[in-house]
């Protein structure tokens, strides 16, 4: 199965490669901002927008208004075009807010360039990149498969780094005999039918103190200034870390899941809406029970797994997964054990309502 697979990396960047990832990140964002205003404008008046190719037709142009634009990757440039255009589409198919404009003083830059020719290529810990030439990278682990595209982007934390987008030839699993239900929560992040019980990392918690401490002295200190600056950086490595803690747990997670099960089954839970609990709002977005899914959604159809989902108003919790009786009671968060009144089955809250999903999912 081929699909599409990212390689991040880490980049080393020397001072004069630095200034032209800088000058490649300023005119992508010209370009970006500018055939933006076109689209805008053009909707304003007609009511209809641009498209890529009316955008692309007009880069010519505008790089012969602007000679410094042709020191840039003409690649890149055609990619900042193109996430214009993408951007609108997923505005018009609700995915997101409608594009707005980028800005030299946000601390995360980036830009895309496309595999031509071999202008990106790979040899041992050095990285070759159009306009760039050969950068030292933290190779972490070996890069697969026909490379297709790359960004280049630097974080709040002032660190470079590299996407590298490859077509791999992913092949299924063995075939597993087992089959798993999982609830998530809080207190425990996941708990199987099958017995396992993941406690959950509390990423954000861990470092919640330290976090609001770095906040305090930035608030404290004057805007821009050198002081103001060191502690931005700080909250900005915080917030890596904090980032860092979370996905390696849920890739862990994820890849040991499939791995050892042959189908999963999950709760259809609607975060966006649980979210509105200001009590628990800030545990469940430090849970990330949507990236959950996403990751394990992606490898399941990678590696030949199946994965069904329980409806999201399934009372999993409140029903014996023994006899099927449905207890109104349990409703109550704070019922963490009941018996059924009908079998007299002891259950723990999270147990039964991960047999039910294993029975429920679709």
């Amino acid at each position: 199965m081929l699909v599409h697979k990212a390689y991040k990396y880490r980049i080393y960047p020397s001072v004069e490669q630095q200034q032209l990832i800088g000058q490649m990140f300023g005119c992508c964002r010209f370009v970006f901002n500018y055939f933006l205003s076109l689209w805008n404008a053009r909707s304003e008046e007609t009511g209809n927008g641009l498209s890529y190719n009316a955008c692309a037709a007009q880069l010519p142009a505008l790089k012969g208004e602007h000679e410094w634009l042709k020191a840039a990757d003409s690649i890149a440039l055609q990619s900042a075009v193109r996430h214009v255009a993408d951007s609108f589409n997923r505005f018009f198919n609700r995915q997101n807010r409608q594009p707005r404009y980028k800005s030299r003083k946000n601390p995360v830059q980036s830009y895309t360039t496309r595999q031509t020719n071999g202008n990106i290529a790979v040899n041992g810990n050095q990285l070759k990149l159009p306009k760039l030439g050969w950068i030292r990278f933290a190779a972490s682990r070996p890069l697969e498969g026909r490379i297709l595209s790359a960004t280049i982007r630097l974080n709040a934390a002032s660190k470079f780094f590299v996407s590298i987008v490859c077509e791999v030839d992913v092949q299924p699993l063995p075939e597993a005999n087992k089959t798993v239900g999982i609830d998530l929560g809080l207190k425990a992040f996941a708990v199987c039918s099958d017995g396992l019980r993941v406690e959950n990392p509390r990423a954000f918690r861990r470092y919640e103190r330290k976090l609001a401490a770095w906040q305090r002295r930035m608030a404290r200190r004057t805007k821009d200034g050198a002081n103001w600056q060191k502690a931005k950086r700080q909250v900005a490595l915080i917030h890596e870390k904090i980032a860092h803690v979370r996905h390696d747990f849920l890739h862990k997670l994820t890849t040991k899941l499939v791995r050892e099960n042959q189908t999963i089954h999950i709760e259809g839970l609607r975060v966006a809406n649980m979210l509105r609990n200001p009590r628990l709002a800030k545990s469940i977005a430090d849970a990330s029970w949507s990236e959950f899914r996403r990751q394990i959604t992606y490898k399941s159809e990678w590696y030949g797994r199946q994965l069904k989902v329980a409806d999201s108003f399934a009372p999993t919790s409140q029903t014996c997964h023994v006899c099927g009786h449905v207890h109104p009671e349990v409703k109550n968060l704070t019922v963490r054990e009941w018996t059924c009144p009908v079998c007299q089955t002891l259950h723990d809250r999270d147990e039964n309502a991960a047999h039910n999903i294993e029975q429920m999912a679709v």
